[in-house]
């Protein structure tokens, strides 16, 4: 799922509902101006790439990935249904979810949100801006 031409401003949320599939590997959600600049990549692992239950985020900056931060804090589950709110300001994003809290800073400094992507093992069930 991707979304563009997107005007998402500093304190709003982008709201992702959805459900995690019962044999789940990963999934990502991206945040940023378009595929090649994310403010946020943010990428649940159950079992990818040699990781097991983390979540790595990280920021692209013209096709080129940054440095990783790995969270070892993992709320989810496989099959579950969850939804997830996606903010910024001009230091840092913040994925909040039920029974957690993400941050990760605003290494491109980006003003606005144009980009959305939802990729791997979930299914959106609806996306709603606040």
């Amino acid at each position: 799922l991707v979304v563009t031409q997107l005007d998402v401003e500093p304190g709003e949320c982008i709201k992702v509902k959805g459900k995690i599939q019962s044999d789940a590997k990963g999934f990502a959600v991206n945040v940023g101006k378009d595929s090649n600049t994310l403010m946020l990549h943010f990428n649940p692992r159950f079992d990818c790439h040699g990781d097991v239950n983390t979540i790595v985020c990280n920021s692209k900056e013209d096709g080129i990935w940054g440095e990783e931060d790995r969270k070892t804090d993992f709320p989810f589950q496989h099959g579950d249904k969850i939804e997830m709110c996606i903010s910024f300001d001009e230091t840092e994003a913040t994925v909040k979810l039920p029974e957690a809290e993400f941050k990760f800073p605003n290494r491109l400094g980006m003003g606005k949100i144009e980009y959305l992507a939802v990729e791997g093992d979930f299914k959106v069930k609806a996306i709603k801006f606040s």
